[in-house]
């Protein structure tokens, strides 16, 4: 698959299919990545519990995603780089905060086996499509 520069900048949304689907399907899949490793990192080796771990995980999954979307999803929006960021971190906090309550909710609903890494699973897949929504029309969609 080739590589698409920074610079370049898609005027639509990827088509479902396209490249930049599975470009987004990557950046997220890398994120949940980073997201599980960070929380289970902390709750082993830094003694955290589930709910404070999750915090940071969040920040660390959402730089991952908008380093990979920028570069390879969507591309640069056009807009200066302070405006786009603040423009994700919007989309992402929200996003942030849904997936952190539909955890919290899984976690305190389910019986001490279902593992804190199964509450992210059934919450980064419950938020993907508004991600991908606010992503793709508020941060990176055509500027106007």
């Amino acid at each position: 698959m080739p590589m698409r520069p920074a610079a370049v900048r898609r005027s639509s949304p990827p088509e479902p299919g396209s490249a930049g689907c599975f470009s987004f399907a990557f950046a997220g899949g890398a994120g949940f990545i980073v997201d599980l490793a960070v929380l289970r990192g902390l709750i082993e080796l830094a003694g955290l519990g589930p709910f404070a771990a999750r915090i940071p995980a969040i920040g660390a999954a959402m730089l991952t995603t908008w380093l990979i979307n920028r570069t390879f999803t969507f591309g640069a929006s056009g807009r200066t780089v302070g405006n786009e960021a603040a423009r994700y971190v919007t989309v992402a906090i929200i996003g942030a905060v849904l997936n952190y309550l539909i955890y919290s909710a899984v976690l305190l609903a389910t019986p001490d086996w279902f593992l804190p890494e199964m509450a992210t699973f059934v919450a980064v897949a419950c938020v993907t499509v508004f991600s991908y929504l606010g992503y793709s029309r508020f941060v990176f969609g055509v500027k106007g």
